[in-house]
């Protein structure tokens, strides 16, 4: 659990998704119920904001109006997701979460070809709009999975905001920090967490989150992101699979 903390760590304070995207489908395939997957990953995602936010911090990298911005629409999104979490079965979890890693592998794949196409020409109203909907469902599907919301958060401020990754990872971390603290601590009134594994794995992550932050220069992105893309959409392949097999 600790070394699984420690990489997601690393990958998350690199590209400000959290690192939940990795560590609530250890814990899927472990068996635990949907609401004990997502409560346990918050508690390392809020290791690794705390972490990578600090060297954040201290670097100057955060855009705080813009994170608050997109934080406000996407608390009362965290405390419905845990809530819902309690209401869906492992089985669905799975599917559900194998559409959302799809989502996600294709978009870190295909990011560049997206950020072309700008919003120059969208209206106020609708770019508000977009923004406030987006973020709150950024929020559910942080509580729902246990991954953060930085999925979502990152696509926003590259795309609709054109900031560059250098402080897109640093803001959506600072963003995650604050959603994570509500969506963990709703969980924690209804009693969901298993601290052990939480613990475990929120270690490694506070760790390998100071290793990301602190490597963001070195690394080549492009490489990065095409490895990601693969493994996420590999696992959710994996999930597909195990969804239609218990069909059966």
């Amino acid at each position: 659990m600790v070394i699984i903390g420690f990489g997601s760590g690393v990958i998350g304070s690199l590209i400000g998704v959290g690192g939940g995207i990795f560590m609530t489908p250890v814990l899927t395939y472990m068996g635990f119920s949907p609401a004990v997957i997502a409560s346990s990953s918050l508690i390392a995602i809020l290791a690794t904001s705390i972490s990578s936010t600090l060297t954040y911090i201290r670097k100057k990298y955060i855009n705080y109006s813009l994170g608050l911005k997109l934080a406000l629409p996407a608390i009362p999104g965290s405390i419905i997701g845990g809530f819902f979490s309690n209401f869906i079965s492992l089985e669905h979890f799975k599917i559900y979460f194998a559409i959302l890693l799809t989502s996600v592998g294709l978009y870190i794949f295909f990011k560049n070809k997206i950020i072309k196409k700008t919003l120059d020409r969208t209206p106020k109203l609708l770019f508000y709009l977009i923004l406030i909907s987006g973020t709150f469902c950024a929020g559910i599907i942080s509580s729902l999975f246990g991954i953060g919301g930085g999925i979502i958060f990152v696509p926003i401020l590259v795309i609709m905001y054109k900031m560059k990754m250098i402080n897109v990872s640093p803001t959506a971390q600072f963003t995650l920090l604050i959603t994570t603290i509500t969506g963990l601590l709703t969980h924690i009134i209804l009693e969901h967490p298993d601290y052990s594994y939480g613990i475990a794995l929120a270690f490694g992550a506070f760790f390998g989150a100071q290793v990301g932050s602190r490597s963001i220069h070195l690394i080549s992105e492009n490489i990065l992101s095409k490895i990601l893309s693969f493994s996420l959409i590999s696992i959710a392949i994996n999930f597909i699979i195990d969804y239609i097999k218990s069909l059966k």
